[in-house]
C-alpha cells in the first residue's frame, strides 16, 4: 500500500492577503481588528464557518444583513485565487 499524497499545507484565512479584496476591510478598533465585510461588523470568518455548516450564500446574507451576496462571492473568489496562487 502506497503513502497518501500530501499537498502543500492549506493557507489560513489570515494568510490570504485580504488587503487585495475590495469586499473587506480591517480596523484595529473594530471587531478586534478582524477582517470584516466592508461597511459592517461581520467577520469574514463567519462566511467560511457558515459555509462549513452547510449554509448557502443566500441564507448567509439573510442571517447576516449588511453583507451582500456580491461581497460574499468576491470573498470566495479572492480566497480561491489566493489559495491557487499559493499552490502553484
Amino acid at each position: 500500500m502506497g503513502s497518501p499524497v500530501v499537498g502543500p499545507p492549506m493557507r489560513s484565512q489570515a494568510d490570504l492577503g485580504w488587503a487585495g479584496c475590495a469586499a473587506v476591510e480591517r480596523d484595529p478598533l473594530r471587531v478586534s481588528g478582524a477582517w470584516v465585510f466592508r461597511g459592517t461588523r461581520i467577520p469574514v470568518a463567519a462566511l467560511f464557518e457558515n459555509l462549513e455548516d452547510g449554509v448557502s450564500l443566500a441564507e448567509f446574507v439573510e442571517i447576516f444583513p449588511g453583507a451582500t451576496q456580491e461581497q460574499a462571492r468576491l470573498v470566495l473568489e479572492h480566497a480561491a485565487r489566493s489559495t491557487a496562487a499559493a499552490m502553484a
